[in-house]
């Protein structure tokens, strides 16, 4: 339904409104043309997608309520915001600029809405999170649901990835990373200490036998996980209160893996040796189904980061307290519990 200043009323609601805990403020662009918060949103996901069903999907509705709605935008518009071809969209300069101008809008209305909570002093809005797939899973997802007890009026969004590295920064408020850090833009807070060991079977070593040193690793089976693209076939180990040079062995695996508990499953079922974060073998080692070797050597330590973006200032209230919440249940780190 259309007023007298050009207000047109979507017929379907986004499933994804809700998300973002805003208010659909209306912003009034000219005395015949008005935009909504709610279509701005709705350009943005179709920005991020490489395709309409892409869109779609990542917006939980059919191709076709996608296509009618980008089409009534541009009738309203008078514009064309993207141009189509069965490969992929492309956004045009009008798009472009609503993507630049709206996600600025978008940000501002956000600050003003939290500047408005803060004054109550509520921790409020939306709280986008993204975590490895393993880790996420047992240590951060139960951290979510007590965070989101703690604060009702935040809602939250935790995404669990084999390949957070990959992923685009800006699109999130706090990133939790393992390991090395490639990406100095991005503010770091460290959440909790984290060792990688080198772990075998008991029975795989008694078959095998036990290295003595790193160097005789290239006559063993080797397993490599492959994440973080880090170059997965070179294993640096130095050793503890020594300040040799490190050694630095380049492995042949006869398996390898993008997914943890893969790697640590083919470990279990006595095929090889495995660089594993000690937040992921505790259990194995202290309950004897891993073991320990070269005990005496040191990987380079995987530290648990929260990766916070600076460009999300106005949302640093409530990312700050989430940081927090996950860094208390993290200390002391549960996994060195287990092996007391």
């Amino acid at each position: 339904m259309r007023s007298r200043q050009g207000l047109l009323t979507c017929g379907e609601t986004s499933r994804f409104h809700a998300k973002y805990n805003l208010p659909n403020v209306i912003l009034i662009l000219s005395l015949d043309l008005m935009i909504s918060t709610d279509d701005i949103r709705f350009f943005l996901a179709i920005s991020a997608a490489r395709s309409l069903a892409a869109a779609a999907r990542a917006l939980d509705v059919t191709p076709s309520a996608v296509s009618q709605r980008l089409q009534s935008l541009e009738q309203r518009l008078g514009v064309q915001l993207v141009s189509r071809s069965p490969q992929r969209l492309t956004l045009t300069d009008e798009g472009e600029l609503l993507v630049l101008r709206g996600g600025t809008l978008l940000d501002e209305t956000t600050e003003l809405t939290e500047a408005l909570q803060a004054r109550r002093g509520t921790i409020a809005g939306h709280l986008k999170i993204l975590a490895p797939l393993g880790f996420g899973r047992r240590y951060v997802a139960p951290v979510v649901a007590a965070f989101r007890s703690r604060h009702p009026d935040v809602s939250v969004e935790l995404d669990l990835s084999d390949r957070p590295a990959r992923a685009i920064a800006s699109a999130w408020d706090v990133m939790i990373h393992i390991g090395a850090l490639k990406d100095s833009t991005l503010r770091l807070q460290r959440l909790a200490p984290n060792e990688r060991f080198l772990c075998a079977a008991p029975a795989y070593l008694k078959r095998h036998g036990t290295p003595a040193s790193p160097q005789e690793l290239r006559g063993h089976q080797c397993i490599a996980l492959r994440e973080n693209e880090e170059d997965v076939t070179l294993w640096r180990f130095s050793r503890r209160r020594a300040a040799a040079e490190p050694d630095v062995v380049r492995i042949e695996p006869i398996l390898s893996s993008n997914d943890g508990e893969v790697v640590k499953a083919w470990a279990l079922m006595d095929h090889g040796l495995i660089v594993r974060s000690e937040w992921d073998v505790t259990e194995e080692l202290a309950g004897g189904r891993l073991v320990r070797v070269l005990p005496n050597f040191r990987l380079p330590p995987a530290d648990i980061v929260a990766l916070l973006n600076p460009g999300r200032s106005g949302r640093a209230r409530r990312t700050q307290a989430f940081v927090e919440h996950l860094r208390a249940a993290l200390a002391p780190p549960p996994w060195r519990n287990r092996l007391r």
